[in-house]
């Protein structure tokens, strides 16, 4: 069992920035969890406590039921893959893929015998003799996750791997990892700043912002029900549509969200969500993602300003009043002009509209205040 337990972590530098706080988190044994945010938002330091390049200022660390505080990075059975690869220039793929093993006094028939299954898995079987100069951007990041994986860590710590890549390569090394995940069978951490590899490679995301977690979910959970503005504008692409001039109403005891005039009933479950919180009528933020527009009906109108051709699908880029409205719409249910300049109209189903307060930014339908509380002080706050 690699279960990895995060309890109350907190990081606090000597000019007393605190760059986390409080950040509960269970890892299960075998899991892939991405911490995702902007930069500077404390994914990378948290990491680096769980590494144990960062002293834990508050909270708890626990690898396999163990508290690891004050255990030494070397004696935690951990591997970590950085961005910048972090290869000995001097060595060859071969040295560098072993210098773990030789520290660790590891009889060389071992050595070689590790070393070679996993080029052999990562493709890199060929290079062994090279040295990193010689090596394309990808390759070394294989090299780099190899020297992890001969010494079969409990836990894979990845910081931001890819970032230095082309997006081709990108692409690439995205694929090769989900298929190094499924082989390897072990316990992942991985940071990135880039929502589209937090959304294929994980099991379940953290959201964090200013060093708070914002979200704990599913890639699914956190496209369909983020708990506020700034979940819902950073996951998804392209991002949410949000619409200023809204107002949620109560007609004949039914929730109505108007959004520019035209008035959408809101669908069974948001009107038990809303009466269970016993929300009154207000003004509301709508969110509305791309995918979930449809053009050509409905009485809310734009004019197109950029139409974007992407072979199987139109962006369109439309402007509604004052708001931007960013459309996805597939070619084959296409049966409208949306050439630049042109007028056009277009709806979206009740129950894909997300409902946020104008003050706190929380979901009026997804936010819930009390599991927000348990899991840690101001960890779901705009």
């Amino acid at each position: 069992m690699s279960d990895v337990v995060i309890k109350g972590l907190k990081k606090i530098y000597d000019n007393k920035v605190t760059a986390v706080h409080d950040v509960n988190l269970t890892i299960k044994d075998k899991e892939f969890i991405v911490l995702v945010g902007p930069s500077g938002c404390g994914k990378s330091t948290t990491l680096r406590m769980v590494a144990g390049l960062e002293d834990i200022s508050e909270g708890e660390l626990y690898i396999d039921g163990k508290l690891m505080n004050d255990i030494a990075p070397k004696d935690r059975d951990i591997a970590m893959v950085f961005q910048n690869y972090a290869l000995y220039p001097h060595l060859s793929v071969y040295e560098n893929m072993a210098f773990a093993l030789k520290l660790k006094k590891t009889p060389k028939p071992v050595i070689d015998k590790k070393v070679q299954e996993v080029a052999e898995i990562l493709d890199i079987t060929q290079y062994l003799t090279r040295k990193p100069k010689a090596l394309s951007g990808g390759q070394r990041q294989r090299v780099a996750i190899g020297r992890a994986m001969v010494r079969d860590p409990k836990v894979f710590l990845m910081d931001e791997p890819l970032s230095n890549l082309d997006a081709k390569l990108r692409n690439q090394m995205r694929a090769e990892i989900i298929k190094l995940r499924q082989r390897i069978n072990t316990t992942f951490m991985y940071v990135t700043h880039d929502q589209t590899e937090a959304m294929t490679l994980a099991d379940r995301i953290v959201i964090m912002k200013d060093g708070y977690v914002n979200q704990i979910g599913t890639p699914q959970e956190l496209f369909n029900k983020p708990v506020n503005l700034f979940v819902a504008g950073f996951i998804g692409t392209p991002i949410m549509n949000f619409f200023d001039d809204c107002r949620l109403l109560l007609e004949n005891d039914k929730y109505i969200a108007e959004i520019r005039g035209v008035k959408f009933e809101l669908d069974e479950f948001q009107q038990k969500a809303l009466k269970s919180r016993g929300q009154k009528p207000c003004s509301v933020i709508c969110g509305i993602r791309p995918q979930h527009i449809s053009v050509g009906k409905g009485e809310l109108s734009a004019k197109v300003e950029v139409s974007e051709l992407l072979g199987s699908e139109y962006n369109l880029h439309a402007r509604s009043g004052n708001d931007e409205v960013v459309m996805v719409i597939p070619t084959v249910d296409l049966e409208t002009d949306v050439s630049m300049g042109s007028e056009i109209s277009f709806t979206t189903k009740p129950k894909l509209i997300q409902l946020f307060d104008k003050e706190s930014g929380n979901n009026l339908i997804w936010f819930d205040q009390a599991s927000a509380d348990a899991h840690a002080p101001e960890c779901a706050k705009y």
